[in-house]
């Protein structure tokens, strides 16, 4: 069965209640399980629920010193591990803190950055996590977030359906508020340097199966998703000491930076602030596809953003598939200024 129609199968579960369709199949459970153990062995100790450099603050102080300059920009990180900067020492080199640099330099105004993301977190999490947002008597809305979620769906089993329900939901209540919305989807597991085969291929598919699955869930709350799979597949399969943090499993400064550099073109787009049309450039193969079928693409090339773009049709949703230019992100300071 293709991608796309996986994809297709597992969002339409998560949207009409089905649960019944997982990640992987009975009769590979025992393979996996056993090869879950040397992994783990071989990996060592990551640390899942281990702190992460805080990195809340402002971005981009200079840009508020302008008369002329509006209100910060509200930005908020939400996920697992990955979104809270795990494996890193200096909350600089944190995705929050380079995403908010970024986009503070694109914008050329201050911008606020506010973490809720948990190390260890499943997309089930993500409702807490909104609700900690939405939930703040200051009335803090944010104007844009970043949701990183997946990869502990995935070794933790969690049925595909109820992974992408709970993502969708945290979406929709979110758009809901007047929040835009960008989603890094699951990571490729098996560029993870120790996980040995069959696992590495198994845990390559379904990664990209339930990224696919994502984007298709995502889209329909009116949200944007990034690749990052298939991105940090090659280059840390290539550079893994360079890419791969002291654990061996969560990225490295570097590995977050590159992960940074996919997102932010993006991010920017969904405030209107990137140079790029939104039209789709015909040379480097973008346009609009049914959204199963540029889920599918999209979970097989790191880097590629799919946004709504059509109503429905006989084939469903549309989408635009976009491969925006990277830009390099420079660390911020290492200490931004309190809230």
């Amino acid at each position: 069965m293709s991608r796309a129609r996986v994809a297709r199968r597992i969002a339409a579960g998560a949207a009409y209640g089905g649960g019944g369709i997982g990640l992987l199949g009975a009769a590979t459970v025992g393979v996996v399980l056993a090869e879950v153990q040397l992994a783990k062995r071989s990996v060592g100790n990551n640390g899942e629920h281990a702190a992460a450099p805080r990195a809340d603050g402002r971005y981009g102080g200079a840009f508020g010193e302008r008369p002329e300059c509006a209100e910060p920009l509200r930005f908020v990180m939400l996920g697992d591990s990955t979104a809270a900067g795990q494996g890193v020492h200096r909350a600089g080199q944190t995705p929050g803190a380079l995403l908010a640099s970024g986009l503070a330099a694109v914008a050329e105004r201050p911008v606020e950055l506010r973490t809720v993301a948990q190390p260890g977190a499943q997309s089930d999490d993500l409702d807490r996590q909104v609700s900690l947002i939405l939930s703040d008597p200051s009335s803090w809305i944010p104007d844009v977030c970043v949701i990183m979620i997946g990869a502990n769906d995935v070794t933790h089993r969690m049925p595909a359906t109820r992974s992408v329900r709970c993502l969708s939901a945290a979406v929709r209540r979110l758009r809901t508020v007047g929040a835009e919305v960008v989603v890094g989807t699951c990571p490729d597991l098996g560029t993870v340097e120790n996980v040995y085969q069959p696992l590495r291929w198994m845990a390559r598919r379904v990664s990209r199966q339930l990224a696919a699955a994502q984007t298709i869930g995502v889209v329909e709350q009116r949200g944007r998703t990034v690749s990052l799979g298939d991105l940090l597949g090659p280059e840390f399969a290539a550079n893994p000491r360079e890419l791969f943090g002291p654990d061996n499993y969560h990225p490295s400064a570097e590995g977050y930076a590159t992960a940074a550099m996919a997102v932010l073109p993006t991010l920017c787009a969904a405030l209107g602030l990137w140079p790029e049309e939104e039209r789709p450039d015909v040379s480097r193969r973008e346009g609009f596809l049914p959204v199963a079928r540029a889920a599918a693409q999209a979970a097989s090339e790191g880097g590629t953003e799919v946004a709504a773009a059509m109503p429905t049709g006989p084939r469903g949703p549309w989408a635009l598939l976009k491969r925006r230019r990277r830009r390099r992100i420079h660390a911020p300071d290492p200490s931004p200024l309190p809230r």
